[in-house]
C-alpha cells in the first residue's frame, strides 16, 4: 500500500477559504436588487405594451392582434426600435443585442466591470422594444441588468476581480430566476455558461442568489410552474428512437437559426447608414410580420401555453415557426435589444408542434415540449441548463428522460455542424476565442518525479568562482543552470551566467568557492512528490527556468525540472489525442476504399 506523500497530506479536494461565506452573504443583497430590477422590468413591458398598442397607462397583458390601431400597428415596432437606436448611440452600445454575450464579454475581458449606464438602459431599452412589439423574451436583458447589478455591488466592495465575477454572476442567476421561477436551470446556466469554472467559491454563492430569488417570488405571489404541464409518453425503444430524432431536428433548426442571425446581422452593415437606424429596417420588418401573424410580437408567453396545450399544430404551427424566426433573427441582427430563451422556447415548440402528426401517441404538447427545449439546449449548447429549465418551467419531472435524450442528441448535432453558438459568435466578431471545454489540467494530476530529469550534471560546492566561469562558457557545457552540490550530494543552491556575473561585479574573489558565495542564501527547490501545479508558480515567482529537485528528509539532489519538462505533459496529451483521431481517420479511409473497391466489382 502507497503511503500518502507530505504533498498530498497538504492538499485536499477544494481551495475554498471560509472567505466565500462573505461572498455568499453578499450574494443575498445582491438577489433581492436584482429581484427588484426583474419585477420592475416585466411591469415596463407590460406598460410599454398598453401605451404603444392601446394608448392606455396599464400594466394588465394585452393581447396584440386586438389594438384598435389597425393596419398602423406596423409602424409601432419601427417607433420603438428608433428609440433603441438612439439609447444605444448616445446611451451605451452594450444595450444592444441580447445580453448574454456582453455578460461572458465582461466577465473573461472586462473584469466583470458593467458601466453603471448598463443597469439602466439596458431593462429600459428592452421593454421599449419589447413592449413595441419585438419578438423577444425578457431573460437576456434581466441576465444582463442582474449581472449589471451584482458587479456595481461588488465594485463598491474590497472584493478580487474573481469574486466580482462571482457576484455579477449571482445577479444574472437571480435575474433569470425572477423571470422564470427557475433556480436550478439559472444555477446550471452559471455553470455551463458565464462561471469558467467548476469550484465552491463561486459556485455556492450563485446557489445562494437563485435560491433566494425563488424565496422572494414565491413570497411576491409570482406563478411556478410558469407553464403548468404534466404530460410524458411510456418509455420504450420507438419512444427513444422518437426522441432522438426530435433532439436532431430540435440541432438542425439551432443551427439554422444561428446562421440566418448572423447573416441578417451581416447584411445590415450593406445599407449606408448610421448603425443608429438599423433597429428600424429592422423593427419594420417585425411589424410586416406582425401583421401577418400576430402571435410572432412581444414575449409570446401565450403561445407557449397553448403549443403545451396542444392547441397549436398544422399549419397554424408552421406560420407561427416561419415569422417568429424570421422577425426574430433580422430583428436580433439589427441590433435591437431583447433575450433569446422565450423565442427559441415558441420556435421550438412550434417545429414540435408540426411533426406532432407524425409521431406516436403522446400526451397533447408533449412533442411540443420536447421540441422546444432541444431547440434551447442545441443553440445555447447548454443542455443541463435546458433540460432543467423546461421541467422547471412546466412542473413535468415525469418527462426528464425524454428531456434529457432529446437535449443530449441536439446538443452533439450542434457541436459536430458548428464551430460556435449563437451566444460566442458574437464574441468571436469582436476578435475573442472561447473555449467551453473544462477539464482536470494535468499539471494538477503529474508529479515532479513523473517528467524530471533523472540524470543531472551538478558542480561541486569546492569549484571557485574562476574555475565556474571557465566552465558556463565552455563551448560543451550543454545548458547555462546547474545544481551546486556538497559532498553528500545535498543542494547548496545553483550557478547561472547572470549569477556569476554579479558575484564578479561584486568584487568576489576569483578563488572563492561557490560553497562560500551560497552560504546562507535562500534558493528554491522542487521536491520529487510536488505537483506540476504548485511548480509551475515556484517557476514564476522565482522567474527561472529550472529547478533542482531534492529529497524532503535528506535534501539530496535527485533530478532536475523545467518549463520543457512541462510542455511535455501537454504534449503528450496532444499527441494522444492526435493518434486517436488518426486511429480513426484510417478506418474510416480503408472502409471509403473498401466501398470503392466493391462498387467497381460490381
Amino acid at each position: 500500500m502507497k503511503l500518502e506523500s507530505a504533498e498530498l497530506r497538504r492538499l485536499g479536494d477544494f481551495t475554498t477559504k471560509p472567505r466565500v461565506l462573505f461572498i455568499a452573504l453578499i450574494a443575498v443583497f445582491v438577489a433581492l436588487a436584482s429581484v427588484a430590477a426583474g419585477i420592475v422590468l416585466l411591469d415596463l413591458i407590460r406598460l410599454c405594451t398598453n401605451i404603444a398598442y392601446f394608448g392606455r397607462f396599464s400594466m394588465d397583458i394585452a393581447d396584440l392582434a386586438k389594438s384598435p390601431f389597425g393596419i398602423w400597428v406596423v409602424l409601432i415596432p419601427v417607433a420603438g426600435s428608433l428609440a433603441v437606436g438612439l439609447m444605444a448611440r448616445y446611451g451605451s452600445e452594450k444595450i444592444r443585442g441580447h445580453g448574454i454575450p456582453e455578460a461572458i464579454e465582461a466577465i473573461l475581458l472586462g473584469r466583470s466591470r458593467l458601466d453603471p449606464k448598463v443597469a439602466i438602459l439596458k431593462p429600459l431599452s428592452s421593454a421599449i422594444s419589447i413592449g413595441t412589439g419585438g419578438p423577444f423574451g425578457a431573460e437576456g436583458p434581466i441576465i444582463m441588468t442582474g449581472g449589471a447589478v451584482g458587479s456595481l455591488i461588488a465594485q463598491s466592495l474590497p472584493v478580487s476581480d474573481n469574486e466580482r465575477k462571482t457576484l455579477l454572476v449571482a445577479g444574472a442567476a437571480a435575474g433569470m430566476t425572477t423571470v422564470f421561477g427557475t433556480p436550478i436551470a439559472s444555477i446550471m446556466l452559471a455553470v455551463e455558461l458565464l462561471l469558467f469554472e467548476w469550484t465552491p467559491r463561486s459556485f455556492i454563492p450563485v446557489a445562494v442568489a437563485a435560491i433566494v430569488a425563488e424565496v422572494a417570488r414565491t413570497a411576491l405571489h409570482m406563478p411556478s410552474p410558469l407553464f403548468p404541464f404534466s404530460g410524458t409518453m411510456p418509455i420504450s425503444v420507438l419512444g427513444l428512437v422518437c426522441w432522438i430524432g426530435i433532439g436532431i431536428l430540435g440541432g438542425l433548426l439551432s443551427g439554422c437559426l444561428t446562421k440566418l442571425v448572423y447573416l441578417t446581422e451581416d447584411l445590415f452593415p450593406k445599407i449606408p447608414v448610421h448603425w443608429m437606424w438599423w433597429p428600424m429596417f429592422g423593427g419594420l420588418v417585425v411589424g410586416i410580420g406582425g401583421l401577418i401573424d400576430p402571435r410572432a410580437l412581444g414575449v409570446g408567453y401565450t403561445n407557449i401555453e397553448q403549443m403545451l396545450n396542444g392547441t397549436v399544430a398544422g399549419q397554424s404551427a408552421l406560420l407561427l415557426l416561419a415569422v417568429k424566426a424570421i422577425i426574430w433573427a433580422v430583428a436580433l441582427g439589427s441590433g435591437t435589444s431583447g433575450g433569446i430563451l422565450a423565442p427559441l422556447l415558441i420556435i421550438g415548440g412550434a417545429m414540435g408542434a408540426v411533426v406532432s402528426g407524425i409521431m406516436p401517441a403522446a400526451t397533447p404538447g408533449f412533442w411540443a415540449l420536447l421540441a422546444m427545449t432541444a431547440t434551447m439546449g442545441g443553440t445555447m449548447r447548454a443542455p443541463l441548463t435546458a433540460t432543467f429549465f423546461a421541467i422547471e418551467l412546466t412542473g413535468a419531472t415525469g418527462a426528464l428522460l425524454p428531456l434529457m435524450t432529446a437535449c443530449v442528441a441536439a446538443h452533439g448535432v450542434t457541436v459536430l455542424l458548428m464551430r460556435r453558438s449563437i451566444l460566442t459568435e458574437k464574441l468571436a466578431r469582436r476578435g475573442h476565442h472561447l473555449v467551453r471545454e473544462y477539464r482536470t489540467d494535468p499539471f494538477a494530476l503529474t508529479t515532479v518525479a513523473e517528467v524530471m530529469t533523472n540524470d543531472v550534471q551538478s558542480v561541486p560546492a569546492s569549484m571557485t568562482l574562476h574555475q565556474a566561469v571557465a566552465f558556463l562558457t565552455d563551448p560543451e557545457t550543454r545548458h547555462p543552470t546547474f545544481p551546486v552540490v556538497d559532498d553528500d550530494m545535498r543542494v547548496l543552491g545553483a550557478i547561472n551566467p547572470p549569477a556569476i556575473l554579479r558575484w564578479r561585479n561584486q568584487g568576489m574573489h576569483r578563488t572563492a568557492t561557490l560553497g562560500e558565495l551560497l552560504s546562507g542564501k535562500k534558493f528554491v527547490v522542487a521536491y520529487p512528490d510536488e505537483f506540476l501545479e504548485g511548480l509551475a508558480d515556484k517557476l514564476n515567482k522565482a522567474d527561472v527556468s529550472h529547478l533542482p529537485v531534492i529529497t524532503r528528509d535528506t535534501g539530496q539532489l535527485v533530478g532536475y525540472v523545467g518549463w520543457k519538462d512541462l510542455m511535455r505533459v501537454r504534449l503528450k496529451l496532444q499527441s494522444e489525442d492526435r493518434n486517436r483521431s488518426a486511429f480513426f481517420r484510417f478506418m474510416a479511409r480503408n472502409s471509403a476504399v473498401a466501398a470503392t473497391g466493391t462498387s467497381k466489382s460490381a
